[in-house]
């Protein structure tokens, strides 16, 4: 990511209410919102109606990189904290037009405590379906210095939610172009983390 100039390598957030000795304790189930590749204002004017709905009570939404326009993060936030990675079209190069203003909740990748759990969140990383295995676990120390437990990500327009070995991959898709698709319901994404430790996570269609 050539952003790093201008926004932070990585910002770093916790969500953990309490501590014991040796083991993070959440009271209460945590709902994380998931989104990417909005595109706006090339997409649509403003963040699907429907998407809103469903983040609704959630206590953070990450989405992982071409917002394009900071405004869009405004629009979140007034749902719940927001946080961003920057996507390839964020920076205004290589033909993208659009570029995001310097923003304390923007950068090349977050890392979020939850309780035991660790998430990352950047907009694009290779995965093992793709390359090897040692690729994808050196992409995730240069990002967050060590494997993480889950690793939100964009940049493909398709959602998914795959684990590879430790890592639970989710890809929210697109809110707004799904899979490149005009005119079609886009997708988002829930995780939530119950005061047990589990975690689960859920794509929902916009419709």
């Amino acid at each position: 990511m050539r952003s790093a100039a201008l926004h932070p390598a990585i910002s770093k957030h916790s969500l953990t209410e309490s501590l014991t000795i040796g083991q993070h304790e959440i009271s209460r189930t945590i709902r994380i919102g998931l989104i990417s590749d909005t595109h706006i204002p090339e997409a649509c004017e403003n963040i699907p109606a429907r998407a809103l709905e469903v983040f609704q009570g959630v206590e953070l939404i990450m989405h992982a990189g071409d917002v394009y326009v900071n405004r869009v993060l405004d629009e979140l936030e007034r749902v719940a904290p927001v946080i961003a990675a920057i996507g390839n079209g964020d920076e205004g190069l290589d033909g993208h037009k659009f570029k995001l203003e310097l923003d304390p909740r923007v950068s090349a990748a977050h890392l979020v405590s939850v309780g035991r759990w660790e998430i990352g969140l950047v907009h694009a990383l290779p995965t093992p379906d793709e390359t090897s295995e040692a690729v994808f676990l050196s992409s995730m120390r240069h990002y967050f210095g060590r494997p993480v437990d889950v690793l939100v990500m964009g940049h493909s327009h398709i959602e998914g939610v795959v684990k590879f070995r430790r890592t639970l991959v989710v890809n929210p898709g697109s809110a707004t172009l799904p899979r490149n698709l005009v005119g079609v319901p886009g997708t988002v994404g829930i995780l939530e983390i119950s005061p047990n430790g589990e975690l689960t996570t859920k794509i929902v269609k916009l419709e």
